[in-house]
């Protein structure tokens, strides 16, 4: 009995290496061009301590701006009161954030934290966040 072992051709094996880099490069490109949007969350199902993916709040009432300054930070905070259809919450706002936000405003916390403050839920944008006002 023989065995022949077959050996595809260096043309042959550039032709299907190229296809598969080609069809790698379409995937991608169909990857970065899809926008990832995070899906919404609602007030009611946030969970202390955890990270936001998406909230869409609608700004009741921003409080005056104070000046924190500690070891770390040193800037402008503002404390402002929120609500979407399931409930209120109670949002933080840092930096530049209190100037872009006012009362009325629409505003989207992407990456954001929740936590407990004086046994009611907080949200912030965080470190690593984004807050964008989407209607003023």
């Amino acid at each position: 009995m023989s065995v022949s072992i077959v050996r595809s051709s260096p043309l042959v094996t550039r032709q299907s290496a190229n296809k598969r880099s080609i069809l790698r490069e379409i995937g991608r490109c169909q990857i970065e061009t899809t926008p990832k949007v995070k899906p919404r969350i609602r007030v009611e199902d946030l969970v202390p301590n955890r990270p936001i993916g998406r909230l869409e709040l609608l700004i009741l009432r921003r409080y005056p701006r104070r000046t924190v300054t500690s070891k770390g930070w040193k800037g402008s905070v503002a404390a402002a009161c929120g609500r979407d259809e399931s409930g209120l919450i109670g949002v933080v706002l840092w930096g530049d954030q209190v100037d872009r936000v006012r009362t009325g405003d629409i505003i989207s916390i992407e990456g954001g934290w929740c936590r407990y403050s004086h046994g009611q839920k907080v949200v912030s944008s965080g470190r690593t966040g984004r807050l964008s006002v989407l209607e003023a």
